[in-house]
């Protein structure tokens, strides 16, 4: 055997210290060749090029300085006014605690502890066997600001004396404040119609986590094919009717579909309508004619996977449910924060705060213009905004839900699903009015979601159940509510047999978890949080008026500080009467305190 090669003499220093390699971004030995579900940005991630060199602060040299006469010693303090990247990402950072903001006004008048009166109707038109009224004497959500029945409570001093109520009449029905000024309404709120073009109106009620279903029946619009056309010689157009779901953003003098905020569909062939962008869907493009009862359902997945996906942390390898039905609860309940003042309009006090807005990146999803890449360069994304929607796209208002979708039934049969994958509500998918007052925060006050909603035209009329009592319930909602629960136990029992927990299925199941319930279910959930709400509000600032008052009494607080500000209500009440606003910090409490101050009418 030949003699091998003795070995190199390994020497006893080194002769200079080995220099980390630097990472290079298109170094494809650090990046898997093909993307996984755990790292799906792969590919774009070999496409980025290296970032540019940050260009150093050309500073001059000690001679230069002592010459003149500028010199400073190297003990000095930096200049903190000086602006760095991540001086300005600790600037953005969000408070530990976000209150909301306390109003001190006037106290209330007597009249403020009746509940508020019904809605003034004024008879207008016969249509369809009901009566329509024009309703009037209350206010309506305006562009920016939205408004809610309150009424005075001695139980809360230490809010602003008053709390959210319900007005007449009581239960589901349509919004009087979340409806066009064109809309007639039928005595019970829940039978609209229109002698203008399309206007919409929205329900009291929404929906944000798990299955809900109602019904529209429509009582005036295309006529059916199979009528006797004796009957409807020489007879006026009935009109046209969109139903769907819509968000708090859409405009309510548009139909419902028109923008990304709502997702709608047409008597007319009966197409689903999404962006104004109708599209098949009903077999043979059947119409919805008068008298035929549609039914809407949507699924909406957990509150907990809503905010994973709208906060970044959303990853669809790990998120494989909707865990409508977890097995463990959330220990921790979400922030609501409402801010909102009352004010008084016609005698009536309500409260007002401001209204969320549409986003540009999903007016520029609607009309793609050939300048979208200049959206994306201010937005400092890395990918285009002609990306299409997804859980993980970089701007949130361009986010959509997984295990979200809205079914479609016609007289109790199920049609289809057309929709799938709904666009993302909770801040910051939605954001406020940017407007004086307002706060530049990502804050919930607990009625953001998906509404039902109808939008009618030029004599289209319709009326909406919201159950428990269903025209044409579907299979679901037929058997009691139980969605299927006992195939649910034997599908258990075999899953046991079988040796595999029960938490398996429910982790591939597509919100079957849920029960479907109906719409009307969802008001006394939505009184329920409305108190609970009111409470913890009272609550925290009690709790912040004693604090500041410690500190106060310990030398450590001080008066706080006024200056002039204008009013949350852009200066000017919903009855025209100026505001005078003077805001401060509350000794110690780090609550804001806004006065407000409004004229008699």
């Amino acid at each position: 055997m030949a003699s091998e090669a003795s070995p190199r003499p390994r020497s006893a220093t080194p002769s200079a210290i080995p220099q980390k390699r630097p990472l290079n971004l298109d170094d494809e030995q650090h990046v898997p060749a093909v993307s996984s579900p755990l790292n799906p940005d792969a590919a774009s991630f070999r496409a980025r090029k290296p970032p540019a060199r940050e260009q150093r602060e050309k500073k001059e040299s000690l001679k230069k300085r002592e010459a003149k006469g500028t010199d400073t010693t190297r003990s000095s303090t930096p200049d903190t006014q000086t602006s760095t990247k991540k001086s300005k990402k600790v600037e953005k950072a969000l408070p530990d605690v976000i209150r909301p903001i306390k109003y001190l006004t006037k106290p209330p008048k007597p009249p403020d502890y009746d509940p508020p009166p019904a809605p003034t109707f004024n008879a207008v038109l016969f249509r369809g066997n009901r009566q329509f009224n024009e309703c009037y004497e209350h206010i309506f959500n305006k562009k920016s600001f939205r408004y809610t029945n309150c009424i005075a409570d001695p139980a809360f001093p230490s809010s602003h004396w008053f709390r959210q109520t319900e007005a007449h009449p009581f239960g589901p029905r349509f919004s009087f404040q979340e409806a066009s000024s064109h809309i007639l309404f039928d005595d019970t709120g829940r039978c609209i119609t229109t002698e203008k073009a399309f206007r919409m109106a929205r329900a009291n009620i929404g929906a944000r986590e798990g299955r809900w279903y109602y019904e529209c029946k429509i009582l005036s619009g295309v006529k059916s094919p199979n009528q006797d056309p004796a009957l409807t010689a020489g007879s006026e157009s009935g009109g046209h009717v969109r139903l769907g779901w819509a968000r708090r953003e859409a405009s309510l003098d548009t139909p419902v579909g028109f923008d990304a905020y709502s997702y709608g569909f047409r008597d007319v062939s009966g197409q689903k309508v999404h962006l104004s962008r109708p599209k098949d869907f009903m077999p043979n493009n059947e119409s919805f004619c008068e008298g035929d009862v549609i039914g809407l359902e949507i699924t909406l997945p957990s509150l907990a996977l809503h905010r994973k996906i709208v906060e970044g942390s959303y990853n669809k390898a790990v998120d494989v449910s909707d865990d409508l039905d977890p097995q463990y609860a959330a220990a921790e309940a979400p922030d609501i924060v409402r801010d909102r003042v009352p004010i008084r309009y016609k005698g009536v006090v309500y409260f007002e705060q401001f209204e969320y807005t549409t986003a540009k990146e999903l007016e520029e999803h609607m009309n793609p213009s050939p300048t979208a890449s200049a959206l994306s360069t201010s937005l400092n994304t890395n990918v285009a905004s002609t990306a299409p929607p997804n859980p993980n796209h970089p701007s949130p208002t361009m986010r959509t839900l997984p295990f979200s979708s809205i079914k479609v039934y016609k007289n109790g049969k199920f049609i289809g699903t057309p929709f799938t994958d709904l666009f993302a509500f909770l801040p910051p998918a939605s954001k406020p009015a940017v407007q004086q007052g307002a706060r530049d925060l990502p804050l919930d006050d607990g009625m953001l979601g998906y509404f039902p909603a109808i939008s009618v035209f030029r004599g289209g009329a319709a009326e909406v159940n919201f159950g428990p009592e269903f025209w044409c319930p579907p299979s679901d909602l037929a058997v009691g509510g139980d969605n299927g629960e006992e195939d649910d136990d034997e599908d258990s029992e075999d899953m046991k047999s079988n040796g595999r927990d029960a938490a398996t299925k429910q982790q591939h199941s597509y919100g079957k978890s849920s029960r479907l319930r109906g719409m009307g279910e969802r008001y006394v959930e939505q009184i329920a949080e409305d108190v609970v709400y009111d409470l913890v509000d009272e609550t925290d600032h009690w709790l912040n008026e004693l604090s500041g008052a410690a500190e106060n009494a310990g030398g450590n607080g001080g008066a706080a500080q006024k200056g002039r500000s204008a009013s949350t209500a852009a200066g000017m009440d919903a009855g025209g009467g100026m505001m005078d606003v003077q805001q401060g910090m509350l000794g110690g409490g780090g609550g804001e305190i806004k006065e407000i101050v409004q004229e008699e009418e």
